[in-house]
C-alpha cells in the first residue's frame, strides 16, 4: 500500500477560536485531499469539547494534555489554550507512533509540541516538516512577554520531558523548516546551521472571497448605507494592536462623523478587551465602533464584511504575513497596514496597499491621515483595491500555494533518505563493509566462472577446475585462489 497519509500537528485546532493557523491547515488539507492524499489533523483538546470530528472532510483527532507547570490556576490553563501554551500530550505521541501509512509529518508548533512529532518521526524513520506560523526568530520582545506571563514564577516539572523529546532541536533536526514570512526566512537562515529553510506564503480561496453581499452585512450588524465602513479583521489580542488602531480611527472619527469600525474576532486575551472597551467608552466612540468577538470560517458572514468595507487595516505590532490581507484583496478593497515582519514584502507602498508605522509616537495620526486620504480619494480605494486582487489571483491561491508546498515536501522526503543512507553507511563497520565486499565478488567469480565452463571444449576431469579457474583469472579481475575455490565447489 502506498504511504499517502499526512499528519498535520497544530497545537489546537477548534471552530469557535479560528484564527490564520487553523485557515492555512485546513485549505492546504483540502487541497492535499483532492489531490489523492490522505490528510489528517492530529492535535490536542485545548479549548476543545470533542475529541473527534470532521471539518470539510479532513478528519480531526484530539488528545488529552497537560502544561507541565506547578502552581496554575484555571485562569492561567485557559490563557495557555488560547495562545502560547507549552503542552505535553504523551496521548498524542502514541497516536503519531501507531498512525498507520504515514508519508510525513508537518509540525505547526515548537517546543513539547514539535519535540513529540520529531521523536515520532525519528522513531518511524518518516521525515518532518516544520512550519513558523507565529515566528521565531522575529518576534518582539513585548510579544514575549506576554505569551510567558501565565508561567512567570511557576516551577516547570516537564522540562525532562522536553530534554527527552528533543524539544531544542525541533528546527536543526527537521527535514524542512517553512516560513510564511520573508523576513523570517532571512533570519532562519542565518541563525540555522543548514540551508533546509523555504519561505511558502500563506494563500487565499480566491473564488469565495471575490464574491459577497455587503448590504446583508450591514443590515445584520445596523450599519448605515452611507457610513464609511473600517473593518479589522483578527484575534482581539495585544500582538493585533487593536488599541493601536482604535486611537487612529478617534483622530479620523473627529473628522469623519459618519465612519464606522468593526474590529472582528476570536477574543484571546480578554484583559486586553476590556482595555478596548473602556478606550471606546472613555473617547465617546459606542455608536461608531463595534467589537465582533469573531464570525465562523465557514459563515458567509465573515466574507460580507469584506464586501461591505470601504476599507481594511491590519495594525499589527508583530505579523508574520497576515492573511487577512489576502481576503481583503480579494474583495477588492484597499488595505491600510502596520510596516512590520512579512506585511513589509507582502505590500507594495501605493500599488496594492499603504503602510504606517504602529512603534512612531506619531503612529495614530499616520493612520488617521491614511484614512482621511482613502475616504477623500475614491479613485485611489479602487486602484489600491484592483491591485490587490489581481496580486492575489496571480499568486496567492492555495492551488499555487499547495503546489510550493508538495516540492517542498519532496526536498524533505529527499533529505529523509540521504538521511537514513549516511546513518547506515556509519553502523557499518569497515570489517562488516569488506564482508559484503567479499561476498559480492565471489558471486561475481562464480558467475564467470559458469560463463566460461559452459564455452570450454570438454577436458578430463582432473584438470578442468584448475584450467576453468585460471581461465576465468584471465576474464575477470578477482585473484585466481578465489576464482579457483568457487569453481571446484
Amino acid at each position: 500500500m502506498s504511504q499517502k497519509t499526512i499528519i498535520h500537528v497544530p497545537r489546537r485546532f477548534v471552530a469557535h477560536e479560528w484564527g490564520g493557523t487553523e485557515t492555512v491547515i485546513l485549505e492546504i488539507s483540502k487541497q492535499q485531499l483532492a489531490a489523492g492524499f490522505h490528510p489528517k489533523i492530529i492535535t490536542s483538546m485545548a479549548l476543545a469539547k470533542e475529541s473527534h470530528n470532521e471539518m470539510t472532510g479532513i478528519p480531526v483527532q484530539r488528545h488529552s494534555h497537560v502544561y507541565p507547570f506547578f502552581g496554575l490556576n484555571a485562569a492561567d490553563r485557559a490563557a495557555m489554550d488560547k495562545k502560547g501554551g507549552n503542552l505535553l500530550s504523551l496521548p498524542l505521541l502514541a497516536a503519531l507512533l501507531r498512525e498507520p501509512d504515514v508519508r510525513l509529518f508537518h509540525a505547526h508548533a515548537l517546543k513539547r509540541l514539535g519535540g513529540m512529532v520529531r521523536t515520532a518521526a525519528r522513531i518511524r524513520k518518516k521525515p518532518y516538516v516544520v512550519s513558523l506560523h507565529g515566528g521565531i526568530f522575529d518576534v518582539p520582545t513585548a510579544e514575549l512577554d506576554d505569551l510567558t506571563k501565565p508561567i512567570q514564577g511557576k516551577f516547570e516539572w516537564g522540562k525532562p520531558f522536553g530534554a527527552l523529546l528533543g524539544a531544542r532541536r525541533v528546527l536543526d533536526d527537521a527535514d524542512h523548516v517553512i516560513c510564511v514570512g520573508e523576513s523570517e526566512s532571512v533570519k532562519a537562515r542565518q541563525e540555522l546551521d543548514h540551508d533546509r529553510v523555504s519561505y511558502l506564503p500563506n494563500g487565499v480561496d480566491c473564488q469565495r472571497f471575490s464574491q459577497g453581499n455587503p448590504t446583508a452585512f450591514r443590515e445584520r450588524f445596523s450599519i448605515p448605507r452611507d457610513a464609511f465602513l473600517i473593518i479589522n479583521m483578527g484575534r482581539i489580542d495585544s500582538q493585533k494592536n487593536q488599541l493601536g488602531l482604535l486611537e487612529g480611527f478617534a483622530k479620523f472619527h473627529a473628522q469623519t462623523p459618519n465612519a464606522r469600525l468593526l474590529l472582528i474576532g476570536p477574543v484571546t486575551q480578554p484583559a486586553y478587551e476590556a482595555k478596548l472597551q473602556a478606550y471606546i467608552a472613555a473617547n465617546d466612540l459606542s455608536s461608531a465602533v463595534q467589537i465582533i468577538p469573531g464570525l465562523g470560517n465557514d459563515s458567509n458572514s465573515l466574507v460580507d464584511a469584506y464586501h461591505a468595507a470601504d476599507a481594511f487595516v491590519l495594525a499589527s505590532r508583530h505579523e508574520p504575513f497576515g492573511i487577512v490581507v489576502l481576503e481583503a484583496w480579494c474583495a477588492a478593497r484597499p488595505v491600510i497596514a502596520s510596516r512590520v515582519g512579512g506585511l513589509q514584502s507582502l505590500i507594495r507602498e501605493g500599488e496594492t496597499g499603504l503602510f504606517f508605522d504602529p512603534d512612531a509616537t506619531d503612529a495614530a495620526n499616520q493612520l488617521a491621515a491614511a484614512l482621511v486620504l482613502l475616504h477623500k480619494d475614491s479613485a485611489l480605494r479602487q486602484r489600491l483595491g484592483e491591485a490587490g486582487k489581481e496580486e492575489a489571483f496571480a499568486h496567492y491561491d492555495w492551488s499555487r500555494i499547495t503546489d510550493r508546498l508538495e516540492k517542498i515536501y519532496q526536498l524533505a522526503e529527499s533529505h529523509a533518505n540521504s538521511r537514513k543512507e549516511a546513518q547506515w553507511k556509519k553502523r557499518v563497520t569497515p570489517s562488516m563493509a569488506q564482508t559484503r565486499s567479499n561476498s559480492w565478488s565471489a558471486i561475481h567469480a562464480e558467475r564467470s566462472a559458469a560463463k566460461c565452463r559452459a564455452s570450454f571444449p570438454p577436458v578430463s576431469s582432473k584438470l578442468s577446475p584448475l584450467l576453468v579457474a585460471t581461465d576465468v583469472a584471465k576474464v575477470v579481475s578477482w585473484k585466481p585462489r578465489a576464482a579457483m575455490r568457487l569453481t571446484m565447489i
